[in-house]
């Protein structure tokens, strides 16, 4: 079967976020985790679930301006997108984190969707759109791992 480089890149997506095959992607590692299993940190050091997920917000928002958007005001450092509201054990603070995850992921399935072929040569920072969705399906897999990691020393994966 043949696909373009879009429809390769929405497949990648979905493999990243809900279709497990050979990675946990990240919409199914953050499946069930309450705002105790999101706040903890690792004892040696380490982000904890909330603090990654912010970080994972962070950037994801920012990937969402690849149709041309401004960008908006970026953060002081890559450490500090990993800060912010929350974090304590309050639930509903954890499930807004989390809805704006969902959010996040949805509208940028629907951009990528959306996209050309021609759209992913077009210059995106200092590379392109196309090579910024690459890297972006990366990101979002590593730090999947990170979660799964977290739940397993909590005793919190299935």
């Amino acid at each position: 079967m043949s696909m373009n480089r879009v429809e390769l890149l929405l497949l990648q997506r979905d493999q990243s976020w809900s279709r497990e095959e050979w990675i946990v992607p990240l919409g199914v590692a953050l499946e069930g985790v309450r705002a105790s299993v999101a706040a903890w940190k690792p004892q040696g050091g380490g982000n904890s679930i909330w603090e990654t997920v912010r970080h994972i917000n962070f950037y994801n928002d920012r990937l969402l301006r690849l149709t041309g958007e401004p960008l908006g005001e970026g953060a002081a450092s890559n450490d500090a997108t990993f800060l912010g509201e929350g974090g304590s054990e309050d639930e509903a603070a954890w499930q807004a984190t989390l809805g704006r995850t969902h959010e996040l992921a949805d509208r940028l399935r629907e951009t990528i969707a959306a996209l050309s072929e021609g759209d992913l040569e077009k210059p995106y920072i200092e590379s392109t759109v196309g090579r910024q969705l690459a890297d972006w399906m990366l990101h979002d897999g590593y730090h999947s791992g990170q979660v799964v990691l977290i739940r397993k020393q909590l005793g919190d994966w299935r």
